[in-house]
């Protein structure tokens, strides 16, 4: 090889080695809080999808909705050297100081679907999620507008106790109840976001409230829960979406189900695509150093009978629900 080839494949070398990691290279530990829901098992598909899409490397770790396992992955993303972390946080405090650890390795954290304490906000990059108030907000302004200014006896599914989504969702309903006067929250207790515990608790609501005479409508903090809710008016004898009105939020396939079958009436959408524009925002800030906006909110739309539901099932039946 000849002297100005040997500079020039040195030169090519030293060009390469200095350019940032492409999508390819990267690898991003993503601590998943289970499976609880149909939604959940649709985010940790789509996650995967989009980052196949991206070439990128994402290695999940399911909690099994316990804040300890997901330390313990976050620890284990850090000692492995990933390039970003990803944390859909089952509650919203005691993050600090695994964060901390993050931090100091270099990692950046993107918080997904959920947020944590405003004590953690400097030890991430940016949270991807739905306004969470908003769409329970969104959810008590259908129930105002259905039932027309009539008394209604509300009962409430609320979520995993401690967890921002339950907080802000139960928040934005309770905001459109204290200016409808109609509109009363007669029992609230967490389903923990199950179908089994949504069931479990809609029965004893039941039960409480003259076998559901009294009871008007039921507001669920997701869809799951409202279909144990739903199974457990029909074993009592009700019929859902028409003795007692529903409203929830996520927007699965199974809800869409219970629409068309006028079992249940409205739900408000929350996309499970958050690892896409994570991905997006992760492959910028490595690439080129774009920090993103320290909140990147997705859309929640309201769907009813009037929105073909069983079409939206189809669509949707597919993604891992």
């Amino acid at each position: 090889m000849t002297s100005k080839a040997l500079l020039a494949a040195t030169a090519l070398v030293a060009i390469t080695l200095s350019l940032p990691a492409t999508a390819a290279e990267l690898t991003v530990g993503f601590s998943q809080i289970g499976s609880e829901s149909g939604w959940r098992a649709a985010e940790t598909s789509v996650s995967k999808s989009e980052a196949a899409k991206r070439k990128v490397t994402l290695k999940i770790a399911d909690a099994q909705q316990k804040q300890e396992n997901q330390i313990k992955a976050i620890r284990s993303f850090i000692a492995q050297g990933v390039d970003a972390i990803f944390l859909a946080p089952v509650v919203s405090s005691g993050w600090d100081a695994v964060l901390k650890e993050a931090k100091e390795a270099k990692i950046p954290v993107v918080l997904l679907d959920r947020d944590i304490d405003p004590s953690g906000k400097e030890l991430y990059l940016t949270a991807v999620t739905s306004d969470s108030v908003h769409e329970g907000a969104v959810a008590g302004e259908w129930l105002a507008k259905a039932v027309a200014g009539k008394a209604c006896n509300v009962v409430e599914l609320q979520g995993t106790v401690g967890a921002s989504v339950a907080t802000n969702r139960k928040k934005g309903f309770d905001s459109v109840v204290a200016k409808n006067a109609n509109l009363k929250v007669v029992r609230s207790q967490t389903g923990d976001f199950t179908r089994a515990k949504g069931k479990e608790v809609m029965e004893s609501f039941i039960k409480a409230e003259g076998g559901g005479k009294t009871i008007c409508a039921v507001y669920a903090h997701n869809d799951d829960m409202m279909v144990g809710a739903i199974q457990a008016m029909k074993e009592a004898g009700l019929k859902p979406g028409k003795d007692i009105l529903t409203v929830s939020i996520d927007a699965v396939p199974d809800i869409f189900k219970a629409i068309a079958a006028g079992e249940a009436n409205a739900t408000v959408e929350l996309t499970p695509n958050m690892a896409g524009p994570a991905l997006d925002a992760i492959m910028a800030y490595k690439a080129k150093g774009t920090v993103p906006p320290k909140w990147i909110q997705t859309e929640s739309k309201l769907y009813t009978a009037a929105d073909d539901p069983q079409k939206i099932y189809d669509s949707k039946k597919g993604l891992g629900y």
